[in-house]
């Protein structure tokens, strides 16, 4: 949510909009049922149609700086998420940037295009262009992960079918819908979205369209992701 912007956006449905947009997502109703519900609320609010939501809340992150991450906050986090930097410094980096002329840093996962996924105790983040990160090592199976701290730690927990194989990162559940050219041409494909309603549509949705994909889901049963399940990890 940007409070600056008066907008909302959910990476993982790959929407967003205003005020009236989300009480029509929360509601399942339409822009009048959601004015009239308003109108007979007790409370007032006023309302400014900003700018273009995309461009303006790319534009405040500015990446200053990138390198082997090496702070120790950012190295706790890892730990407190059951991380080993050792195991997955390669994938990540130390990521500098300001937002709003303001500086920061992050633990960054680049995707294809360029842009970042920055996380830290605080902020979860991301700068332009939002893509997906797809990791080629020249294998016959690829496993899709929804975001990049769930394949850090399949890294760590290593389940079977991590085991020689491409991966790629959606970074959005949104990009589920392009992945028709990019996976096409493996063998076998992994599915290891999370375990909730958003999830399974896209399970669904990807298995329809490659009918050998196999969902891993059953891996991590009992958990939304694969970090819920790692923390849980004895």
């Amino acid at each position: 949510v940007s409070k600056t912007l008066n907008r909302w956006y959910d990476h993982g449905e790959g929407i967003g909009g205003n005020l009236i947009d989300l009480l029509c997502q929360l509601q399942k109703c339409s822009v009048r049922e959601a004015l009239g519900f308003l109108q007979n609320q007790d409370f007032y609010f006023s309302f400014q149609q900003p700018p273009s939501f995309k461009g303006n809340y790319q534009k405040q992150i500015v990446i200053k700086k990138v390198k082997p991450i090496g702070h120790a906050a950012l190295i706790d986090y890892l730990s407190a998420r059951k991380i080993q930097l050792s195991k997955v410094h390669q994938y990540v980096k130390e990521v500098h940037f300001t937002m709003n002329n303001k500086n920061f840093f992050a633990i960054g996962f680049q995707n294809d295009k360029g842009g970042w996924e920055l996380r830290n105790s605080f902020q979860k983040l991301c700068s332009s262009p939002k893509a997906i990160t797809h990791l080629k090592k020249g294998n016959d199976s690829v496993t899709v992960f929804e975001g990049f701290f769930d394949f850090l730690s399949a890294l760590i927990f290593q389940p079977q079918w991590m085991v020689d194989n491409d991966y790629l990162v959606l970074n959005s559940l949104a990009f589920a819908n392009s992945l028709e050219q990019l996976i096409a041409g493996y063998t076998t494909i992994y599915l290891a979205l999370d375990n909730d309603s958003a999830g399974s549509k896209a399970t669904t949705m990807l298995q329809r369209i490659f009918p050998k994909a196999i969902d891993c889901r059953s891996s991590y049963e009992g958990f939304k992701d694969i970090n819920e399940k790692l923390l849980a990890w004895d």
